[in-house]
């Protein structure tokens, strides 16, 4: 039966990998897969004889190549390229073959090497030669290989060829991800070439890859420093979609535009106000679109908004942006989807029947999360408590749902009379789902609160592997809105409920702009806004006085 011809088999002998100068070519070598060429890994073919997986993982930990790659693997710790190459030399020297990760753990180390290594710079010099030598191997690259050859680019201060790279990258079917574009878009900010790194964005966009801070960060600064104020205002607006809340390193990018002599001389006296108000609508609220409005010099401030949003700055009040409905049933449905695969399906699926015959709640709690808020001791007064909070402040007076793991509702402090009363007592009222062995909690009590549109009680953070899943920028606006938490030492006694505004980027109808911080997750500590508003002198704001108008 006939091979299939590698992915890069398209390269010829003469192919070349070119960049912007010839001095930075690199040959492409033909790597159709030959009877005799290596397998997958790059590694020669040994005989026919069947082994187990097993057998097959101690041969290779015992063969020259299993062995060469440990070796590399601690140099990748240390990060020690000095050692990692003299292993590389030794290996051609002794005719050991490579495999794709002995060249991608040397790729890496060639574009990490730090400042004080015992040679400077010998990976970067090294590196491409090393590219090349793969190449010639007839190893098939992957996504790490291009993504590590581009950054050792980079490094070398020419995020030409690491753009070259990306293309010849996709060129050959292989799909990129974010920290592939990462070299060339940071080279290019870095050297201020403003125009380049638009089209490494353009590239990215294009590839379905979505920006995040770090990118957009490094975008707005080139594009501040470039005087390029439609991609100043594009990019804050690509934060406040997808950042919503910015660190204190891009807060401060965010300030030098507003300080800049060029920014006071940005901006529409007159506008017209039926467009800002159904650029408003449309959106949401928040947030318009329709440029920068007013003129003069931006008084910028670093200030707090008080909880019924108002500006302790220029006193204006932010909104609270709506969420789509539709949205909201969609990710409801995401997340089932999720929890089917994760979770036993035949349990989640009793689940959402059970849901559907007792909704509706205005509250769902995350049982376990409160009951240990504390300490290590789980504690049913506490839980009880907060349960007991959230009735009252009920319009319907009802209790909220209680998600709780069998194994909390059936040992330990389950056994006492007084908590099993609570348990009775919840369970008499349709107010707890005790979830099977082997499941996850967290599954059940976000759909619960997601699909009853509903109130969540957790001081869960929701930001590991689990919430990392569900990949969506409607996540944390829905949680934003919905998060009930509890008050460290006085947990059970006092609830932080969801702010009346948006934790946003707002952008205001008469022209200002406010930028909140990232916040610890010390609830006590306010948060950090930075409120830039200008002179409503000589303007029509008095035509549209405010966005909070239409909240």
């Amino acid at each position: 039966m006939a091979r299939l011809a590698h992915p890069l088999s398209i390269f010829s002998q003469s192919r070349f990998l070119c960049c912007h100068n010839a001095k930075h070519a690199l040959t492409f070598t033909a790597l159709a897969r030959a009877p005799n060429s290596r397998d997958e890994t790059g590694a020669l073919p040994t005989t026919a004889v069947k082994l187990t997986s097993k057998a097959r993982r101690k041969a290779f930990f015992e063969s020259p190549e299993g062995v060469l790659l440990r070796k590399l693997n601690e140099c990748s710790k240390d990060g020690d390229v000095v050692q990692a190459l003299r292993h590389y030399d030794e290996a051609r020297e002794s005719g050991i073959p490579l495999g794709l990760d002995h060249y991608n753990k040397l790729l890496y180390l060639c574009s990490v090497e730090n400042d004080g290594a015992a040679v400077p710079r010998l990976g970067l010099r090294r590196g491409f030669e090393i590219f090349q030598q793969m190449l010639n191997d007839r190893v098939q690259p992957n996504e790490a290989t291009f993504t590590n050859a581009a950054r050792v680019a980079a490094a070398k201060e020419d995020p030409d060829m690491a753009f070259e790279l990306l293309k010849q990258m996709k060129n050959v079917a292989i799909a990129p991800k974010l920290r592939s574009y990462e070299p060339a878009l940071f080279g290019f900010c870095k050297r201020g070439d403003a125009e380049k790194a638009y089209l490494v964005d353009a590239d990215m966009v294009e590839s379905g890859i979505v920006a995040e801070e770090p990118e957009l960060s490094a975008l707005l600064e080139v594009s501040v420093n470039a005087k390029k104020e439609d991609k100043v205002y594009e990019i804050l607006h690509r934060l406040r979609a997808t950042v919503r809340q910015v660190s204190e390193s891009t807060s401060r990018v965010v300030e030098e535009w507003f300080h800049s002599d060029y920014a006071a001389t940005i901006g529409r006296e007159v506008w017209d106000a039926r467009k800002v108000r159904e650029g408003i609508v449309r959106g949401g609220g928040g947030w318009h679109g329709q440029g920068w409005l007013g003129s003069g010099r931006w008084k910028v401030a670093k200030t707090q908004v008080n909880e019924d949003g108002v500006c302790l700055s220029c006193g204006e009040k932010l909104v609270s942006i709506d969420i789509d409905p539709k949205e909201t049933e969609n990710f409801a449905a995401s997340l089932c989807n999720l929890a089917c695969q994760k979770e036993a399906k035949a349990n989640f699926v009793h689940f959402q029947k059970w849901l559907e015959r007792h909704r509706p709640f205005d509250a769902v709690v995350d049982g376990a999360n409160v009951g240990l808020a504390n300490g290590h001791n789980f504690s049913f007064s506490q839980l009880n408590t907060v349960v007991e909070q959230l009735r009252q402040m009920s319009p319907s007076k009802r209790l909220p749902l209680v998600i709780l793991h069998i194994s909390r509702v059936n040992g330990g402090p389950a056994q006492n009379p007084k908590y099993r009363r609570f348990i009775e007592n919840w369970k008499k009222n349709g107010a707890l789902y005790t979830t099977p062995q082997g499941s996850n909690d967290d599954w059940y009590w976000l759909y619960a609160a997601v699909s009853c549109k509903c109130l969540l009680l957790t001081n869960d953070e929701m930001r590991d592997h689990l919430f990392q899943l569900l990949g969506s920028s409607f996540f944390p606006r829905w949680k934003e809105k919905h998060q009930v938490r509890t008050l460290g030492s006085t947990c059970g006694r006092s609830l932080i409920m969801p702010p009346r505004y948006s934790i946003v980027i707002q952008e205001s109808a008469n022209g200002s702009w406010h930028v909140p911080t990232v916040a610890s997750d010390d609830h006590e500590t306010p948060r950090k806004w930075l409120c830039a508003t200008r002179s409503r002198k000589n303007s029509l704001h008095n035509l549209w006085t405010s966005s909070s108008t239409y909240n």
